[in-house]
């Protein structure tokens, strides 16, 4: 049986056109990316289907169309979760 490893991916939104990977990382650095982000009270989202193709695309790059509708739930429910609007 496999082993599971803790994977975690960061998106930023709001300061480019398009969601984009500002960090990933597996094992000791996912879960240091994990309580950096509980540390700044920042949505964090279970889903291993979209981490493991978010894990496909590189550091600073852009998430490719394709993901955008599976991203889009998950910023949908972190605006939600912090009582916030998108602009525009």
């Amino acid at each position: 049986m496999k082993r599971f490893e803790k994977e975690a991916i960061a998106l930023e939104y709001g300061q480019q056109e398009a969601p984009t990977v500002l960090a990933k990382g597996s094992r000791e650095l996912a879960l240091q990316i994990i309580e950096e982000a509980k540390k700044h009270d920042i949505f964090i989202a279970e889903d291993p289907q979209l981490v493991a193709a978010l894990s496909k695309v590189g550091l600073s790059d852009e998430v490719p169309e394709e993901l955008y509708h599976a991203v889009a739930v998950m910023l949908s429910w972190a605006y939600w979760m912090n009582g916030l609007k998108p602009d525009g």
